[in-house]
């Protein structure tokens, strides 16, 4: 099966198709576009035109070369058109039925040589390709969208494949442009089959009210810098796809995770399939724009709330990165921030991480040197909790242990005066368990930074059933005040971020585990296919695997579903003090700093 790929047909012109046979035919090959409807044929060599002459634009491609593309794709309504190819890629409807059809009425058609490759993100290969005459010559072909930019390319084998024929679509695949990553057989394959599961507990998340589509998107976007949050990303891959993977994925893996929010249902039955239906979770100004325009679910700018209290003197509790990150937040916002640790020397000492982070900036232009020296003027180390008798605001960032939280709480009831806002930054533990070891738990609220938090744009802002409104109220007048973008979330384990995030990785761990990849195909999937600035390797190393297994625990403890339970190889690791980068070795080895 060693062949040049010299002429390959595209079957089903949508927008996938339509960008298969764009990057084909912009790679020197001979493309035959093929779909029963014409005008599915028309809109494709309409937007190849369209594409081709942005490239001219742009000089990227000469006029020469334009006309030579544009030669090289021609199309069809017939299957037989295919006769000549020797690969086919087809990329019909997600339904067995259909692609079993196209598969055996190619057979029919094509040469006994001839590769037939599937573009399935959810179906098994496996079982389609025992409807074919020849199944080791049918693969899987998973080209992600927009297929011109995208990178990352699926090469998905069954059973039955042969080495050959993988070998030959791999290395088209690299004279491409495409990083091929070689999989299995499963629902969702890699990037999928990671991606689906964290949009569907999204969904499910939107479903129960816990926050808002908006600060479920922006809290993504921000706390993990993702280019697109979930439930946009679900609006732009269409509803109803996203179900058709979920039930494949559930049908394969009995995981609860996998089993499509009933939401998911209710929108695709109701039509309501995303940007190409003009409305899913968001609503567009027509159906397939992506300008989303405000409906009954948009919050109102203008909307009349409780007023905050107000905020002066800022006090922080801790010495670590964190503490002195959010120190340095306040104060670069014109607030008087006392810094307070269990020792003046450790206090003094933050107060110096402090000054050399501020310094940094100076160096790089960010900050002036007036800027700096009021900044850290502003900011009074002490050796006590005591130093917070006057202050407004008061935030802990110490050790992630109730106990430790809880008796933090409890001085600083004593300590602060009465209708000071008491916040603690807790990112997995009950913030109403603090809040009960104060006399005045509505002062009690959650303000969760992200590390680093000078850089970091977003808190999750997390309010109790005993927090008061204006306490809340206060607490989003003050993240606008130091340029941080809150969302509003409820307590319970993980609030945002987390609770999506985390099971993420932990099934990234279960992948491994299972020998169906490694952890660099998994790790390049999910950057080139998922837009990810991290794989979930690289972050897992980052993040530590101890303070992983400790959050993935506290999910697993409060919603009692088996597919949180941490992957045992996570436990194994952290066992073995294998903890990431801060030990030099996790899920992979590291430079000692």
């Amino acid at each position: 099966m060693d062949t040049p790929f010299s002429t390959i047909a595209v079957v089903g012109l949508g927008t996938m198709g339509t960008g298969i046979a764009e990057v084909l035919a912009r790679a020197g090959r001979e493309v035959i576009g093929i779909d029963t409807d014409p005008e599915a044929a028309r809109r494709a060599v309409a937007s190849l035109e369209a594409s081709t002459a942005r490239a001219v634009r742009r000089e990227r491609l000469t006029e020469r070369e334009r006309d030579d593309v544009l030669a090289r794709f021609r199309t069809s309504s017939e299957l037989s058109a295919a006769a000549d190819a020797e690969l086919v890629v087809e990329v019909v409807p997600e339904s067995y039925e259909i692609k079993q059809q196209v598969i055996r009425e190619l057979d029919a058609v094509v040469g006994p040589d001839t590769i037939l490759a599937t573009g399935t993100n959810a179906l098994s290969v496996t079982r389609l390709a025992a409807e074919s005459l020849r199944p080791e010559r049918v693969l899987g072909l998973h080209f992600f969208n927009p297929a011109p930019a995208m990178k990352l390319v699926e090469v998905v084998s069954s059973v039955l494949t042969a080495p050959p024929a993988v070998e030959a679509v791999t290395a088209l695949a690299r004279e491409l442009g495409k990083e091929p990553v070689a999989v299995g057989d499963r629902p969702g394959f890699v990037a999928d089959g990671l991606l689906f599961g964290y949009l569907n507990q999204a969904a499910a998340m939107y479903e129960a009210n816990y926050a808002s589509r908006e600060d479920i998107d922006a809290a993504m976007k921000l706390g993990c810098g993702l280019p697109m949050g979930p439930l946009a990303l679900l609006d732009l891959i269409g509803i109803d796809t996203a179900r058709t993977v979920l039930e494949a994925m559930y049908a394969a893996s009995h995981d609860r995770l996998h089993a499509p929010a009933p939401v998911l249902g209710q929108l695709s039955a109701a039509g309501l399939t995303g940007r190409k239906a003009g409305r899913g979770f968001y609503s567009y100004a027509a159906p397939g724009s992506q300008d989303v325009v405000p409906d009954t679910l948009t919050p109102g700018a203008d909307a009349a709330g409780v007023p905050g209290r107000t905020v002066t003197a800022v006090g922080v509790a801790g010495s670590g990165t964190m503490a002195s990150g959010i120190a340095e937040v306040f104060a670069k916002a014109g607030y008087a921030v006392v810094l307070a640790a269990r020792t003046q020397e450790k206090a003094d000492t933050a107060k110096v991480r402090i000054a050399n982070s501020l310094e940094r900036s100076v160096a790089k232009g960010r900050l002036t040197a007036g800027a700096r020296d009021e900044t850290l003027a502003r900011i009074t180390p002490a050796g006590s909790l005591d130093a917070f008798a006057g202050v407004d605001l008061a935030v802990e960032a110490v050790a992630e242990d109730l106990l430790v939280k809880q008796q933090l709480f409890a001085t600083l009831d004593k300590v602060c005066k009465p209708g000071a806002v008491l916040a603690t930054t807790t990112s997995s533990l009950p913030v109403v368990s603090v809040a009960r070891a104060t006399s005045r738990p509505e002062d009690v609220i959650g303000m969760h930074f992200f590390n680093p938090a000078p850089a970091m744009k977003l808190v999750e802002v997390v309010r109790t059933v005993l927090t008061a409104d204006d306490v809340h109220a206060t607490v989003r007048e003050v993240c606008a005040k130091v340029r941080k973008h809150p969302v509003d979330c409820g307590d319970r384990a993980g609030f945002i971020v987390n609770a999506l995030l985390f099971p993420y990785l932990n099934n990234a761990i279960k992948m491994v585990e299972e020998h169906y990849a490694t952890l660099d195909e998994i790790d390049a999937a999910m950057k080139l296919g998922g837009g990810y600035p991290m794989g979930p390797f690289e972050l897992l190393d980052v993040v530590g695997l101890d303070v992983s297994l400790a959050i993935e625990k506290v999910l697993h403890q409060e919603f009692r579903d088996p597919g949180l339970a941490p992957a045992p190889l996570l436990e194994h690791l952290v066992a073995a003090g294998c903890l990431g980068r801060k030990t030099g070795r996790g899920f992979r080895e590291h430079a000692r700093r």
